[in-house]
């Protein structure tokens, strides 16, 4: 999607679903990077527990 494409699309939305479920929908999608990175990093340190601290 172009830029263009993104402003018609998100103004599409707002107006066929309304500003707070577009910018809920928008915020879900963004965090969800953020927390997948921050699973991986607390599987990541449980592992270091596990191994008594040593490094691989």
């Amino acid at each position: 999607m172009n830029n263009s494409d993104s402003s018609t699309f998100l103004i599409n939305a707002i107006s066929n679903f309304g500003f707070p479920i577009v910018i809920t929908g928008y915020l879900l999608l963004r965090f969800e990077k953020k927390l997948e990175n921050l699973n991986n990093s607390i599987h990541a340190l449980a592992q270091v527990i596990r191994d008594g601290g040593r490094h691989k």
